[in-house]
């Protein structure tokens, strides 16, 4: 059931993102840095995807990246600029906010603090490598979509995100895998072509539905 409940996360970050951009520039700056914090925060848990062994984030990182692109087709490069400086901010408060929140020594009757520290304790080198490979990540999608734009305006704006998609995703996997998964994991090559596969077919299935 794994694959059909990735076709209606899909859907559900493709539907969100269009809604945002027909409602506001501030709908797509929250929602922007919402679905960053969220696939930060859903990275840790794994699970298996048309037989890969693969996180089950990836459609929430590749839709904040989407709804960037939507941000710069409506309102322009600037704005997106600054949707990314948002975006990092909100990252930044959300890890130091849960750290501090993890400090507070819990009571006798408490029975939830081991499941925080559990999700929000991840290990210090993966989450600072997860925040710099996205905020790196957002930093060239809003140079190389304003590029697509200038020089492909005749094409359909699906098309140039989709390209823009493949690019971003291609060095967000090069990125948090040498920075977060260098020297600990056996086979780095192996989840790279892993990890990417798995995102080009999140981004070919939003490819067809925002169509």
């Amino acid at each position: 059931m794994n694959e059909f409940v990735l076709i209606i996360q899909i859907a559900l970050v493709v539907g969100t993102s269009v809604l945002a951009a027909r409602v506001s520039k501030e709908a797509l700056f929250i929602l922007i840095s919402l679905q960053a914090v969220t696939a930060n925060l859903l990275v840790l848990k794994q699970v298996y995807l048309f037989g890969l062994h693969v996180t089950c984030s990836d459609a929430f990182a590749i839709g904040s990246i989407l709804s960037l692109n939507l941000l710069q087709e409506r309102f322009g490069r600037e704005e997106s600029q600054r949707a990314t400086w948002l975006c990092f901010g909100s990252m930044l408060f959300f890890a130091l906010s849960t750290q501090i929140h993890l400090l507070y020594t819990p009571s006798a009757a408490d029975t939830m603090h081991g499941h925080y520290a559990k999700l929000l304790s991840p290990a210090p080198r993966l989450f600072l490598a997860s925040i710099a490979s996205f905020f790196l990540v957002q930093q060239f999608d809003v140079r190389f979509y304003a590029f697509l734009k200038r020089r492909l305006s005749s094409w359909r704006w699906g098309t140039r995100s989709t390209i823009s998609l493949l690019a971003s995703q291609f060095l967000d996997t090069f990125l948090f895998s040498t920075l977060g998964l260098w020297g600990l994991v056996d086979s780095l090559p192996q989840i790279f072509i892993f990890s990417y596969a798995m995102k080009i077919l999140i981004i070919f299935v939003i490819w067809i539905l925002a169509r």
